[in-house]
């Protein structure tokens, strides 16, 4: 088995599946180039007794004669290629009859979406296979996996047709943490600062396709210029295939992504639903929460007079698309531009909003530098109501121990120094904030800083500082 970089509780995961002893249905999802298929490849080597995947916008009959290519390969290279998807999961019924015998039987079907072309009638020959025989065999494991998140979600995990909880274990592939970027790039031979480490993934997340990309004799504005700006810049050209992969019907999807990548702060579902000229009802409602599930928007919590679930504000947060969407799109001629934006402040006020960004996907990480991993917390955000100009707190935590750490994000090339009027600026979003919540709790103003605080007489208002280092742990 090769190396795998992170997937530790999906290797343990996927290996305690293996040897359940029963019927395994196993559903793994994930964006597009998120490394599905090598998990799976690499975990299971040469134990597959049917493999097969599915082709991207590939019609009916190709899907077919793909499959019964692989029922060839792994059983009779006589048998007669399928006619339809009925014959097709009989032949696979008949060929797996033969190789019981106690051992394991895995299968593995790839882009299981792209299978169920229109009045193919794919889905329900494969729920008759499962539902009628395999899933009454002790020795079947079935692994299925789909960046096509809305099928995945709607025809497998949560199906109200005949494969309603018939999946037997979800798995949701998510981005590499910094933790797990910093493991990959030094794995693969990185002499890479963390500072460069966190520039690079404020542009490409921690999306392991990605980061294969990088040349390690180059540096970040290199990298960005040849990847996101050369004329044929491999990820200049991800951003349509991106959604297209994921969701059928993607139009409505790119819009949402296109609304709130225009406000920093984040929306509701009122304001996303008036923007759009768009019904804040079911289709409304399924988008934001497949967009969720795969990690390009999150929704968070507000704080009034309670912490307010029904109220949520809608954020981009998937930072290729950000960074995509605020240098790519419509674009520039410049195939240097990222090396010649250096130390100007569109590059440095992007990097700012970047860094507030991944201290949002990395809270887990946070809470464990504060040493309340254990403890219950609720994080939110919260905007006043009342100062003007509207003082916004991007993130709280909200800890059981009756303590608030009201987070400032700040992203500085060295340590950041708190100047008199900043700190001036934190004491009033305090008193603002407990002045219209009337939170009993007591406040930690906290810090977050790539380099720490430089020592100045307004310092002492960071009660508790977290630097860079922190989010890779």
């Amino acid at each position: 088995m090769e190396q795998i970089i992170g997937r530790k509780t999906e290797i343990r995961q996927l290996t305690e599946y293996y040897h359940s002893g029963k019927a395994e249905f196993v559903a793994v999802y994930g964006r597009r180039r998120i490394g599905k298929t090598y998990l799976v490849h690499n975990l299971f080597k040469d134990e597959f007794a049917f493999e097969m995947s599915g082709s991207i916008d590939a019609p009916a009959e190709a899907q077919l004669s793909n499959f019964g290519y692989a029922l060839r390969e792994f059983g009779d290279p006589k048998l007669p290629l399928p006619s339809n998807w009925t014959e097709a999961f009989e032949i696979l019924k008949q060929m797996l009859k033969s190789k019981l015998g106690g051992k394991r039987i895995l299968l593995f079907i790839d882009e299981l979406p792209c299978l169920d072309t229109p009045k193919s009638n794919f889905q329900q020959a494969f729920e008759h296979f499962w539902n009628s025989w395999a899933a009454n065999q002790n020795e079947i494991m079935l692994v299925v996996c789909g960046s096509a998140t809305s099928w995945m979600i709607s025809n497998l995990i949560d199906s109200h047709g005949g494969l309603h909880n018939r999946i037997t274990h979800e798995m949701y592939l998510a981005p590499f943490t910094l933790g797990e970027t910093e493991e990959y790039l030094q794995a693969n031979g990185f002499l890479w600062s963390r500072l460069s480490i966190l520039q690079i993934y404020s542009m490409m997340g921690g999306v392991p396709y990605y980061l294969s990309l990088l040349d390690k004799t180059q540096g970040v504005e290199a990298n960005v210029n040849r990847l996101f700006f050369a004329e044929r810049g491999e990820l200049k050209r991800e951003y349509s295939r991106l959604y297209s992969s994921l969701f059928r019907n993607s139009e409505i999807y790119m819009r949402v992504i296109k609304t709130l990548a225009k406000c920093k702060q984040g929306m509701t579902r009122k304001e996303i639903s008036t923007h759009l000229n768009l019904k804040s009802g079911g289709t409304l409602t399924k988008v934001l929460r497949e967009l969720i599930n795969c990690d390009f928007v999150r929704g968070y919590n507000t704080r009034e007079k309670k912490i307010k679930q029904k109220d949520q504000i809608y954020q981009l947060t998937d930072l290729y698309t950000l960074f995509y969407m605020s240098f790519c799109h419509p674009g520039t001629t410049d195939v240097a531009y990222w090396t010649h934006q250096m130390g100007k402040p569109r590059q440095n006020t992007w990097y700012g909003l970047a860094f507030e960004r991944i201290c949002m996907l990395h809270i887990p990480q946070i809470k464990k530098s504060l040493g309340i991993e254990q403890i219950y917390t609720e994080y939110y955000s919260w905007r006043s109501k009342c100062s003007t100009p509207a003082a916004q707190i991007d993130l709280l935590i909200e800890r059981a121990d009756h303590l608030i750490n009201l987070c400032e994000i700040k992203y500085s090339q060295s340590p950041y120094s708190i100047t008199k009027e900043e700190e001036l600026r934190i004491r009033t979003r305090m008193a603002d904030f407990v002045e219209e919540t009337g939170v009993r709790h007591g406040i930690l103003p906290t810090l977050i800083t790539t380099f720490g605080i430089r020592p100045t007489a307004h310092s002492a208002i960071a009660q508790v500082q977290l630097t860079m280092d922190d989010l890779f742990t």
